[in-house]
């Protein structure tokens, strides 16, 4: 490794992604340590659901907007109508 050659420090998800889209970890792997996790295979299972095509294209229109994943977006609003409607 060249001494110049340091993993930034960036400051978003984003900024980490453009770096090591142009960058190879090959050149930086002496600046990195071993992790250790632990995956539940139960986190995030996925359910299909019919939805209305239409709904759909709102759904990705409104994602869109707030940044968000269609799937996320769908999980917040379910989230929200299950406690008003339980509470």
């Amino acid at each position: 490794m060249s001494e110049n050659k340091k993993i930034p420090q960036l400051e978003s998800y984003e900024a980490i992604g453009e770096f090591w889209d142009t960058h190879s970890l090959a050149d930086y792997w002496d600046q990195t340590e071993p992790a250790e996790f632990e995956i539940d295979p139960d986190a995030r299972r996925r359910y299909l659901v019919a939805v209305d095509p239409g709904l759909l294209k709102q759904l990705q229109k409104v994602a869109r907007q707030r940044g968000l994943a269609t799937e996320s977006l769908v999980n917040l609003f379910l989230a929200q109508h299950l406690q008003e409607i339980t509470s």
